[in-house]
């Protein structure tokens, strides 16, 4: 800690009785650098209410303490402070985007002390200067997400040396893509529309990302220390709807660069805008000439500009390049390449090596790497996960060699198959650390981009993203909550801190099970482990919990709480009961049940509490200043592209109507059947003294008069929550066990229910058994036909050298993960030999062959030419090697196998274990190959009934 708002001892003081220190910084110095003083120069007003001065100035003028700032070899008095050795800038001194910050006796004459920001670049500086802003209390979102500044009238110097950098990734930044509707709307309201043109031609009704706007934008990613940016670009071209962009990022030091499918520092509506009506869309085949025109236009136009120059080409619009397949593509693109590379040479620098470039393995364009493209060793391989998050693909031990290095283009929103998800946060950051980890450890380490979408409502895993790019070191497998919380701390205060981080933590846990856009009346079992109920009622309590929290907070941090925490968690409340409302419609419809019309009603409720909610945010909250963006439709898909608004027209909502009289029906947990209807017998799912569960029966009206039931059971270990009562629409009976009264060994009983003429008979089925004991037995129990394990309750665990499972915490869809760590290009481990092993307990009353499904994170194989397994065992027999990912594995769409995957957020992995008895056995899973994440293992005994997130975790000690 370098700023403090209380007094320490030897503390230095920065700003007090309505007076700050001054800020100095040396003529000559980079404007970024000034300018970024200059917010420095705000924010401790904001903070202390005194405005200190801005002084530029060679010589410091006399003063009892104050900030300099600059960068080594710009600043003259950095420069002199180092020649007089009053500071040693050795540790950063030609070194990337680092700096220090340190207090100083006398730095000057006339000065008594001063703190000193040194960068080892400009961007170096202006992060230090940033540093300092954020520890007096200015978030980075102070402006994006309404966060407001801390206040303190004292503000204190603790005197110390610290250092930051080089950083562990060189480009670190973001794109603004799928802007349309919620982003682009939100411009051209708060910034109007492009003044048209013809030269540079622009067209009416073009929402105006200019200097304005993207001002906001690189200062915030300065402040998150970022330096890199794919500007919008659906409908927008950002050299040309604003002349001032290219410069204002250049001056305030953001590299800029433009997406995978616009080579050459020329946006696709450069192009379009220009030769669209009478070209077509661009294309080697057909405009060789034009393109090398257009494309030199801009390198010339650019060239002057810090910038990382995307080589290549694909089709217009994010396709592919054309027909004629791979090989005449590969052709095509080498000799693309090689003319883009003496362009590069002959306008910015003829060693073209010391310009950046990158070619992004996007799609189709990863195929042509794998069919033997390749570019020059100087160019950055930019590799792209699948849309969803999961890594297709890492550099191998020769690509690490590569000066150019390698990069990862990395996605929180997509627009496209299997399901756009472009609404709201459903990234856990969790999953970003495994992945992004994986990355940095295989030396994907010179660029790293994520695709924000309509960027606001992003801001969590943006933040972690970058600070895992800036020390990729410092952030564990097991720190996502301390991260998290301090994240909280930083905004709201430390007060509720630990609260707010539980319910981030949560909302994304939950939207990364399956993301909202996905949703289904039948996602969740409305019969089976109280599923759907369960998914619901934890998330109504979040919001609930949430709600609470945001009543206690002050009324500055209302906004900021509302957008950043209250609003996902309330909205995806709502959308998650809505769709399982929708779903008891339909099984009430089809049991015949009267009150089936109130579900459908109660859908429709939710609806329109969603429409008012969003237009709530859109309206009310922060005065309607971020009016918009909740334009994104969420409700109503049924194909990858989003519906142009929320809907429920694709959802059949039944209203039958009921029967005339009382008409009395039942139906029994675990079975969407009814009775009087179906073939089959009632019976509950059996109960066990280990788990003691609660089960349940439903008795309903199929008709229109209520009736008066009674229920009994024909044992007394048999526990009726409601032994009568009247049915207007449904009545739920619970029923228990008492377990002291229910003799050793298995026993059946039965519930009646008697209604009007009708009489229900209802199966139940109680085990007890002598042994094991539920007080002392050692790991697992098979119960109600299955055993269900979370990945992290292992009961044993054998690592073997570097090799090893790691814990994530909080990963995955009902837990942590467990994680395959290897040394980087790790060969398979053999079991046995060098293959760690996670071993779990379990007592067995069956016997036999059982299907055994390990639920697996859809991660990837991210080394080429190689299958990654998975081995399997019980006790001392010999691992059965399963296959999790097979080499060549084609993570696009069309691939029934990944879209499933990536929609579930799991792969279900199978296998088969034999059971020699009852009794306890050790059931094993092995490493084989790196990077893959178990997150539960399941038994199948017999009993396993469908859900989407399997079985609740059985019984242990």
């Amino acid at each position: 800690m370098i700023i403090s708002a209380g007094k320490r001892a030897e503390a230095i003081i920065l700003a007090s009785a309505g007076s700050c220190a001054p800020l100095v910084v040396s003529p000559g110095e980079w404007p970024g650098v000034t300018r970024a003083l200059a917010d420095l120069q705000n924010d401790l007003s904001l903070v202390t209410g005194a405005m200190p001065d801005l002084i530029t100035a060679s010589k410091p003028p006399r003063a009892e303490f104050m900030i300099i700032a600059g960068t080594i070899g710009k600043s003259a008095a950095i420069d002199r402070l180092t020649k007089r050795k009053k500071i040693d800038v050795s540790a950063i001194k030609d070194k990337w985007e680092s700096f220090i910050i340190q207090t100083v006796e006398k730095p000057f004459p006339g000065v008594k002390s001063a703190l000193v920001i040194a960068g080892s670049n400009k961007r170096g500086t202006i992060y230090g200067i940033y540093e300092i802003s954020r520890q007096a209390g200015v978030s980075p979102w102070h402006w994006w997400a309404d966060v407001p500044a801390g206040k303190s009238s004292e503000l204190y110097v603790i005197p110390g040396r610290h250092v930051w950098g080089e950083p562990s990734v060189k480009y670190r930044g973001i794109f603004l893509n799928d802007e349309y509707p919620a982003l682009t709307r939100w411009v051209a309201f708060k910034y109007g529309n492009v003044t048209p043109s013809v030269n540079p031609p622009v067209p009416p009704d073009v929402a105006n990302y200019g200097s304005e706007f993207y001002s906001r934008i690189f200062e915030l990613l300065l402040r998150l220390k970022a330096n890199y940016l794919w500007p919008a670009m659906w409908n927008n071209a950002f050299n040309e709807d604003d002349l001032r962009n290219a410069s204002l990022a250049d001056e305030y030091g953001i590299v800029m660069g433009t997406s995978h499918q616009e080579p050459m520092i020329r946006a696709q509506k450069e192009w379009d805008r220009r030769y669209l009506k009478t070209l077509g869309n661009w294309s080697w085949t057909h405009h060789e000439d034009t393109l090398v025109k257009f494309w030199r236009e801009g390198i010339r136009r650019n060239k002057d500009y810090e910038s990382i120059i995307t080589i290549g080409l694909r089709g217009a619009d994010d396709t592919e390049m054309g027909p004629g397949g791979p090989a005449a593509n590969i052709e095509k693109l080498e000799k693309i390449v090689e003319v883009q590379r003496e362009m590069i040479a002959e306008e910015i620098d003829s060693d073209v090596t010391k310009v950046p470039q990158s070619w992004c393995l996007y799609k189709e364009v990863q195929d042509y790497y794998h069919e033997g493209m390749r570019v020059p060793d100087d160019v950055t391989l930019l590799w792209a996960e699948d849309n969803w998050g999961n890594v297709r693909r890492l550099p191998v031990a020769n690509e690490r060699k590569r000066s150019g290095g390698a990069g990862i283009y990395y996605h929180f929103d997509y627009h496209g198959g299997p399901r756009s998800y472009q609404w709201i946060n459903t990234s856990p950051i969790p999953k970003i650390w495994d992945q992004m980890s994986l990355a940095k450890q295989y030396g994907a380490d010179r660029i790293w981009i994520v695709n924000v979408g309509h960027f606001r409502g992003y801001e969590i895993p943006l933040e972690y993203f970058l600070d895992l790019a800036w020390d990729t070191g410092a952030m564990g497998s097991k720190g996502m909550s301390a991260w998290t919380e301090q994240w909280a701390a930083d905004v709201f205060g430390p007060e509720h801190a630990s609260e707010i981080s539980e319910i981030i933590r949560d909302y994304t846990m939950f939207n990364g099970r399956r993301k909202p856009e996905l949703l289904s009346p039948s996602t969740y079992s409305l019969v089976d482990y109280h599923e759907a109920e369960r998914v619901v009622e934890e998330y109504n309590r979040l919001a609930d919990k949430a709600e609470h929290i945001g009543h206690l907070l002050p009324a500055e941090m209302k906004d900021a709480y509302f957008h950043l925490v209250l609003f996902p968690v309330k909205a995806c409340a709502l959308v998650n009961e809505l769709y399982v409302t929708a779903g008891k419609n339909a099984l009430y419809a089809s049991q015949g049940r009267a009150n089936a019309g109130k579900m459908a009603d109660r859908t429709e409720q939710l609806f329109a509490a969603d429409t008012a909610l969003m237009g709530y945010y859109n309206r009310v909250y922060a005065g309607g200043r971020w009016k918009h963006f909740m334009d994104q439709a969420h409700l109503g898909y049924i194909a990858w592209n989003d519906p142009p608004v929320n809907s429920l027209r694709h959802i059949r909502l039944e209203r039958p109507v009921p029967a005339q009289g009382a008409l009395p029906a039942i139906t029994a947990e675990g079975s969407a059947e009814a009775w009087p209807g179906s073939a089959t017998t009632p019976l509950l799912p059996p109960f066990d003294v280990f788990n003691k569960q609660t089960r349940y029966f439903e008795i309903f009206n199929r008709g229109d008069q209520p009736f008066v039931y009674t229920a009994s059971a024909d044992h007394p270990w048999i526990i009726l929550s409601s032994s009568h009562g009247t049915v207007t629409d449904q009545e739920r009976v619970d029923v228990s066990i008492n377990w002291p009264e229910l003799p050793y060994g298995q026993h059946n009983g039965t519930v009646t229910v008697a209604a009007e003429r009708s009489e229900f008979k209802i199966g139940i089925t109680a085990f007890r058994p002598e042994e094991p004991d539920p007080e002392t037995v050692e790991g697992f129990v098979e119960a109600d036909g299955y055993v269900s394990m979370e990945a992290v309750s292992y009961t044993g665990r054998h690592d073997s050298g570097e090799r090893g499972w790691e814990q994530i915490e909080d990963y995955g869809r009902t837990g942590s993960g467990m994680r395959a760590r290897a040394f980087t290009d790790a060969p398979p481990a053999v079991p046995g030999k060098d293959s760690p092993v996670l071993e779990y307990r379990i007592y067995f009353f069956s016997a036999g062959e059982f299907e055994t499904v390990l639920y697996m994170a859809p991660s990837l194989n991210f080394l080429p030419d190689r299958n990654f397994r998975i081995g399997l065992s019980v006790d001392d027999s010999e691992p059965q090697l399963i296959t999790v990912v097979p080499a060549g594995f084609n993570a696009e769409n069309f691939n029934r196998e990944w879209e499933e995957t990536v929609r579930n957020s799991i792969r279900y992995v199978k296998g088969k274990i034999m059971v020699a008895g009852p009794g306890y056995h050790t059931l094993k899973v092995w490493m084989i190959d790196p990077g893959m994440v178990l997150e539960k293992v399941v038994v199948n005994t017999g009993g396993l009934r469908s859900s989407y997130l399997g079985p609740p975790e059985s019984y242990s000690r």
